[in-house]
C-alpha cells in the first residue's frame, strides 16, 4: 500500500517517454493528488490534462522549447522549496525517468539544504521506450555485448580516445540530447573506421503519435548526410542490433513532422 503524504514533500518522478499510459501506478498516484504539479516539456501533455487534480496548480516548466519559453534550473529550485515550505506536496515531473540526464542532482542539492523531505520514483526512459516501439532490442543475443547511455550535449568534454572506442566497441550505443550534433556524431565515426554494417536509428518523438524513425547503415552515410534536429525530441540508437528494426519494428508510425509535445501545451494553466 503506497502511503501517500500530503504536506511539506517534493515527489521528483518520471513520467516516461511520451505514450501517457507507460507512467508507473506510484507516479500515477502522485500526480492525482498533488498540490501543486511543475511539468518539463517532454511529460505527455494528455497525462497532465487526465490525471492531475482539477484544482492542482499546475505550472510548465520546459527548457529548450521551439515556442521560446525556457525555464532557469535555479527557477525550478527556487519554485520547489517555496511551495514545499508552505506545506503543500509538490510533483515535479520529468520526461522519461527522473535522475539519467537530468538535473536531478542540483535539485536534491536544494531540498537537502532546505531539509525538505523527497521522494525519487523512476521512469521508462527514452532508450527503452525507443527501442520498445521500434522493434531493437539493445542487448539481443549475438547482435551486442552491452549498452552505453550517453550524450553529445558538450562536445568540448569528448576526449579522442572516447571517439576511437564508440567507434570499435561491439556495444550498442545510445545517444540522448544529441539530435543538434548528428552530422557531426556520423561523420567522426566513419572517419575512425566504423563498420559500414553497423547501423543508426534516429528516433523522433519515441512512444507519441508523432513517432518518427530513419535507419541508415554506415555504408549508406558515406554518401548521405544526415541532417541535425534542433527542438524536436531525438534519440539516437547506433550499432549492429539496428538491422532487427526492419523484422521487429510493430508500432505504427504517421508521416509527420509535427512536434506532439509543442503542439499540446494548451492544458497547462500557468507558463513561466
Amino acid at each position: 500500500m503506497i502511503q501517500i503524504v500530503k504536506k511539506g514533500k517534493v515527489i521528483l518522478a518520471g513520467a516516461g517517454p511520451g505514450d501517457p499510459d507507460l507512467i508507473s501506478l506510484k507516479a500515477l498516484k502522485y500526480l492525482q493528488t498533488a498540490d501543486v504539479v511543475l511539468t518539463d516539456r517532454l511529460v505527455s501533455p494528455e497525462l497532465i490534462d487526465t490525471y492531475a487534480r482539477k484544482d492542482a496548480e499546475v505550472i510548465y516548466v520546459g527548457k529548450q522549447c521551439s515556442k521560446g519559453i525556457h525555464t532557469p534550473q535555479k527557477d525550478i529550485n527556487e519554485l520547489m522549496v517555496d511551495y514545499a515550505l508552505q506545506d503543500k506536496l509538490v510533483l515535479r515531473i520529468k520526461g522519461g525517468d527522473a535522475s539519467l540526464f537530468s538535473n536531478v542532482l542540483d535539485e536534491l542539492l536544494v531540498l537537502k539544504e532546505n531539509t525538505i523531505d523527497y521522494e525519487i520514483i523512476p521512469g521508462i526512459s527514452a532508450a527503452f521506450g525507443a527501442a520498445a516501439y521500434t522493434g531493437i532490442p539493445l542487448t539481443a543475443r549475438g547482435y551486442s555485448r552491452g549498452v552505453r547511455f550517453l550524450t553529445l550535449y558538450d562536445l568540448n568534454t569528448v576526449q579522442p580516445q572516447q571517439w576511437n572506442d564508440w567507434a570499435t566497441t561491439e556495444d550498442t550505443l545510445v545517444f540522448y540530447m544529441s539530435g543538434q550534433r548528428l552530422n557531426t556524431l556520423t561523420q567522426q565515426l566513419l572517419s575512425l573506421g566504423i563498420d559500414e554494417h553497423k547501423g543508426i536509428a534516429v528516433v523522433q518523438q519515441a512512444t507519441t503519435p508523432n513517432q518518427k524513425t530513419q535507419v541508415f547503415s554506415f555504408g549508406q552515410l558515406k554518401t548521405t548526410a544526415l541532417l541535425d534536429f534542433e527542438y524536436v525530441p531525438t534519440l539516437l540508437i547506433i550499432g549492429k542490433v539496428v538491422s532487427l528494426h526492419q523484422d521487429f519494428a510493430w508500432f505504427n508510425e504517421k508521416n509527420t513532422t509535427e512536434s506532439y509535445f509543442d503542439n499540446h501545451k494548451n492544458v497547462f494553466q500557468n507558463a513561466i
